[in-house]
């Protein structure tokens, strides 16, 4: 069975357009669906089974996009709204299809924040603290939780199978030293680009140029940029994006939908 990581979202907790936003860049998604970017989350696929990395607001929507009829398990980077508030999309799921929880692999320090916000959902979701450094075999796939630096309690994700690395990263400022030792050979960096220029809040986001910047210093074979809010600052189009990476070798622009084939790695 083939192994795959899908970008079910790209966006910051703004989303592309934003309801109360007319800047140019929200205008551009407006007129041009493409250009839309849902709040961040991945899908991650392998032998026949379906794993959530986050579950933003959007999540509805974006699993209605993707077609998805069974979710195997959920792993959460960090309790921020734009990152579980999709969560109680399960209940229905599991209450009239799956017939049994879905485990929940999340922060040590969410579990408690977990349970009080969704007291609805005790018998739908089985929350798992994930532990750093411990990787999680999936089959053909093995995840592993790294630290990030955001503020509260967060991970990125490592994700290896034979023929490749991949790691995700939407919420971080850089990386700590011991997250960048395990990027060795990795063939995707996926990572935060929250700003387009200035970076208001260095402590838990990187800018554009930070993030190319990463990529570079851990030498990925390629660098993805996500979680962008376009309309940060100063705003900006996609075709302004792209236009400044027109020179930058091996980095590309994150959207929703976009597919990364595990079983291949870059070449």
């Amino acid at each position: 069975m083939g192994s795959s990581f899908k970008i079910l979202g790209s966006g910051a907790g703004p989303g592309v357009p934003s309801f109360f936003c007319e800047c140019r860049g929200c205008r551009e998604a407006r007129l041009d669906g493409r250009h839309c970017r849902t709040r961040s989350g991945a899908l991650l696929r392998t032998d026949a089974r379906s794993y959530l990395i986050d579950t933003s607001p959007d999540l509805r929507f974006q699993l209605l996009q993707e077609q998805l009829d069974s979710i195997d398990g959920i792993f959460l980077t960090h309790w921020h709204y734009d990152h579980f508030g999709g969560l109680g999309e399960m209940e229905y799921y599991v209450k009239l299809d799956r017939k049994e929880p879905i485990p929940l692999y999340l922060p040590p320090t969410a579990v408690d924040s977990f349970r009080a916000a969704f007291t609805y959902l005790q018998d739908i979701l089985d929350p798992q603290p994930w532990e750093f450094a411990t990787t999680y075999n999936l089959g053909h796939l093995g995840i592993t939780p790294l630290p990030a630096n955001h503020g509260v309690e967060t991970a990125g994700f490592l994700i290896e199978s034979e023929k490749a690395k991949l790691a995700y990263f939407p919420d971080t400022s850089g990386l700590p030293e011991a997250t960048k030792v395990k990027m060795n050979a990795i063939d995707w960096l996926i990572c935060d680009a929250t700003f387009s220029d200035f970076n208001w809040f260095p402590d838990s986001h990187m800018s554009m140029s930070e993030a190319i910047e990463l990529g570079q210093s851990v030498g990925a074979k390629k660098t993805v940029l996500t979680h962008m809010a376009i309309h940060y600052s100063k705003p900006v189009t996609v075709a302004e994006l792209e236009c400044r990476l027109t020179d930058v070798p091996n980095v590309l622009l994150a959207y929703d939908g976009m597919q990364f084939n595990l079983l291949r790695g870059v070449r």
